[in-house]
């Protein structure tokens, strides 16, 4: 599969502009675990850039969201891991997460969203100027991004990662795409 053609495909699917951004970011921390742990970076981004392709489709049935994602991915070559981490990416479903590319979408997915909130409260609204220890006080307090599931973004540690750690690899990996993010 080609990142192109996962792209197109996701444009094609997903009208709002902010799940795009979402999966966008999902992808570029993807990519970023790979990397720091010895895995496949086309495998892990392409995962991360897919895992919401079905959302405006689902019409609001989260019974579904995941399951048609996992068909279109499919459809564009993915693997049956990626297909099999996109599935169990929605707790809904109550899937084993069982490989590392599991374990890495289901913390890496609300991530995304702990880190866009830190940064649109930053008198500049911007990425670059975010550190990660304003995102770790961010996670501390539940009234901030309270839809952001923390005990997701702690499941890092199935991954031999500490959750500071992974909050500043996400970081890092946010503010390499921050100008395809807005941010």
């Amino acid at each position: 599969m080609l990142r192109k053609e996962a792209l197109d495909s996701v444009k094609e699917n997903v009208e709002n502009q902010n799940l795009v951004k979402h999966m966008l970011a999902t992808e570029a921390i993807m990519r970023a675990l790979a990397q720091r742990l010895g895995e496949d970076e086309d495998e892990w981004g392409l995962t991360g850039l897919l895992h919401d392709i079905d959302m405006d489709l689902i019409e609001g049935d989260m019974s579904t969201h995941g399951k048609l994602g996992a068909d279109l991915a499919r459809e564009l070559g993915a693997s049956e891991a990626m297909c099999h981490a996109i599935r169990c990416h929605n707790p809904a479903h109550h899937i084993p997460r069982e490989t590392r590319l599991d374990k890495a979408l289901f913390c890496a997915d609300p991530l995304t969203g702990l880190i866009t909130a830190a940064a649109l409260v930053r008198p500049d609204k911007k990425l670059a100027s975010l550190k990660a220890s304003s995102v770790v006080k961010k996670f501390k307090e539940k009234g901030f991004a309270a839809g952001v599931d923390r005990q997701q973004i702690a499941l890092c540690s199935e991954l031999g990662l500490e959750r500071n750690e992974f909050i500043e690899l996400g970081l890092k990996a946010m503010q390499g795409i921050a100008g395809d993010l807005g941010l």
